[in-house]
C-alpha cells in the first residue's frame, strides 16, 4: 500500500519542522519563511499563506530538503491532528 501525501497547511508543516529541530532563520516578506537546522545545516523554504493547502509538489520539495519521508512526516503530523 502506498503512502499518500497529506493535505496540510503551512502551520502544520511548521509544527512538524520545529519538532524535528528546525528553527526560523528569516522571513522573506509575508509569503515565505526559511527554516534552518543547525545540526546538519539543512534548510528549507516554507510558503506562508494563511489557511491554504500546500501543493503536493511544494510539500515534496520541503520533505526532500529536510530528508523526511512521507511516512515519517505523516507519523509526526498525527500528534498535532489528534
Amino acid at each position: 500500500m502506498s503512502v499518500r501525501f497529506p493535505a496540510v497547511t503551512s502551520n502544520e508543516v511548521i509544527k512538524v519542522l520545529k519538532k524535528i529541530g528546525f528553527r526560523l532563520k528569516r522571513q522573506s516578506g509575508s509569503s515565505h519563511a526559511i527554516y534552518f537546522r543547525e545540526s546538519d545545516r539543512k534548510r528549507t523554504n516554507v510558503p506562508i499563506h494563511s489557511g491554504k493547502i500546500i501543493k503536493r509538489k511544494t510539500l515534496k520539495s520541503i520533505l526532500s530538503d529536510t530528508a523526511l519521508t512521507i511516512k515519517e512526516f505523516n507519523e509526526r503530523l498525527l500528534f498535532f491532528r489528534a
